[in-house]
């Protein structure tokens, strides 16, 4: 029995091909847009099959990370708790998707934050760094040392900054720093 032919590949997906990568193909998902990147020696049939594996991949993990604002602000006390019981909190925590120069936001005087909708699709250790970074702003507004000895206190902060940092640069992304 002969393979199906793939599907033609959907307008919202680029592909990005490099000749520096070798075996691994990933994928992410930027704002409506689904980002590829691929080994440049892949076969028009070889590709279309890895971005029909992609998209199903990156739907399952959507639909399992799917974290309403209720539970996104039960997270963000949780991580308080844990790594930064001196900070006040938060009044309310919440999902944006007007944010394509930032991962996230906070306001200190109503103590609102904002994350970015485009870390849905990303390791929950990522969301979590991005939660810590943003209550620590709730006492220091600024990125001085102060605020990043609070930040660092998550273990997993210096994995999270370059994961964040991969991702930005893979997409070509004109990203603020933190």
């Amino acid at each position: 029995m002969a393979d199906s032919p793939p599907r033609p590949i959907p307008p919202y997906v680029d592909i990005r091909r490099s000749k520096r990568r070798k075996r691994t193909v990933s994928a992410y998902r930027d704002g409506e847009r689904v980002i590829v990147l691929m080994p440049d020696r892949l076969s028009a049939a070889e590709e279309a099959r890895w971005v029909e594996t992609m998209l199903a991949r990156l739907e399952k993990q959507r639909s399992r990370s799917r974290v309403s604002d209720e539970k996104l602000l039960a997270r963000a006390h949780e991580l308080a708790c844990r790594h930064l019981p001196e900070v006040p909190e938060p009044a309310s925590v919440r999902w944006v998707s007007n944010q394509n120069r930032r991962w996230g936001s906070c306001t200190p005087a109503d103590r609102s934050i904002r994350l970015s909708t485009r870390l849905q699709s990303m390791p929950a250790w990522v969301v979590d760094y991005v939660l810590v970074h943003e209550l620590a702003h709730l006492v220091e507004p600024s990125h001085n040392a102060a605020f990043w000895k609070l930040v660092h206190r998550y273990p997993k902060a210096e994995r999270a900054e370059g994961y964040l940092e991969g991702v930005s640069a893979a997409a070509n992304l004109d990203l603020e720093d933190f």
